[in-house]
């Protein structure tokens, strides 16, 4: 709320209210005496109820509020566009250890796929190099604000002097945002569901590194929103082919007719961040040179 020069009080937006903020009147609430009626968790206003908004019949309106929060700070920051980065939580900076490793087996393969890190980090460097064209409002990195490969994204585009966005999710592990990641940009869930919307709902691109559970998750979610036409194709490349053709046989899905065969070609393979940055430069009829 701020004041108009004749002394009434408008919205940000300009919108004339007379009516007292929520804020305001949160604050007088607290400021009341400390009698066993004013202590009272019924007394409690209910939007500033912690206890009442965590119960379970409240889910619809934590859902809403989810969904909400992140949207209006990513528009009120003029973001329109963004490069979705998934990949693996636990592979390692080069050099560093592969803190994840149960055995001497992760841990080899772990170390050598610090290679993903590194093309991680070229690519959201490429991405953000073109943001910065459209003053970082299209073309804005995304990543699930953890360490691996979403730490290597988020420090791309840092480089670059670029923001970034960190979704992260309340998990047990793995889960504390990277230090990259913009801090205004820097966002929690609760609910996979409407962290994943939040993923999709501006991309123009979707850059997929070797991963986990996750990771799969993630790609299967995209790939079948595209399949299905929930969702306009887009560029969806996969970083690492060997790694990819090891674990997924897209071809058998096609021959066993689970899948269309021209499903298969909704995937791009690369190795390097330069091959991804020319698909979706191709795709949308980019001027390299920009």
């Amino acid at each position: 709320m701020s004041k108009a020069k004749n002394g009434r009080l408008t919205r940000k937006d300009g919108v004339w209210d007379p009516l007292k903020t929520s804020s305001a009147d949160k604050q007088r609430a607290e400021s009341v005496p400390k009698t066993p009626q004013s202590m009272s968790p019924s007394y409690r206003l209910a939007y500033a109820d912690e206890d009442f908004l965590c119960r379970e019949e409240l889910r619809p309106i934590r859902l809403q509020l989810e969904l909400l929060k992140t949207e209006m700070s990513l528009t009120e920051r003029g973001i329109k566009s963004t490069v979705v980065m998934f990949g693996g939580a636990r592979i390692p900076a080069p050099g560093a250890s592969a803190w994840a490793a149960r055995n001497e087996v992760q841990r080899a393969n772990l170390e050598a796929a610090s290679v993903y890190y590194e093309e991680a980090r070229k690519f959201a460097r490429l991405c953000s190099r073109y943001s910065a064209g459209f003053d970082f409002h299209e073309y804005v990195v995304v990543t699930g604000g953890g360490p691996g490969v979403m730490e290597a994204g988020n420090r791309g585009a840092s480089e670059e002097g670029a923001p970034s966005i960190g979704l992260n999710i309340v998990l047990p592990h793995e889960q504390a945002p990277n230090v990259y990641v913009t801090p205004e940009l820097s966002f929690n869930f609760h609910y996979f569901a409407i962290r994943k919307m939040h993923f999709m709902v501006r991309a123009k691109a979707i850059a997929v590194f070797p991963g986990g559970f996750g990771t799969l998750d993630e790609l299967f979610e995209c790939l079948t929103l595209i399949q299905t036409g929930r969702m306009e194709r887009l560029p969806l490349i996969l970083f690492g082919e060997k790694f990819w053709r090891e674990i997924i046989n897209f071809d058998a899905l096609a021959d066993f007719g689970t899948i269309a065969p021209d499903d298969v070609k909704l995937i791009s393979f690369v190795d390097t961040a330069e091959d991804a940055w020319k698909i979706v430069s191709d795709f949308y009829e980019h001027d390299n040179g920009h």
